[in-house]
């Protein structure tokens, strides 16, 4: 499962963005951030995701948090 960093997240839409190690800006909408459970995210935090879709226009469809 890929990783990436928190780039943007807001806590009224749950959306944001996920900066992955290849530095692509991916979206996540506010079904992905629900169904991962979590209950918030801080920016610069690490996750992991499953992506859907093509080169051209990636998507977030999971979010996880990497633990140490």
């Amino acid at each position: 499962m890929p990783q990436g960093t928190v780039r943007n997240y807001d806590p009224v839409t749950r959306t944001g963005t996920v900066l992955d190690d290849r530095l692509r800006e991916l979206p996540y909408d506010q079904a992905t951030f629900d169904a991962s459970g979590l209950m918030e995210l801080r920016l610069g935090q690490r996750v992991r995701f499953e992506l859907e879709g093509d080169e051209d226009d990636p998507r977030v469809t999971r979010l996880g948090i990497v633990s140490m």
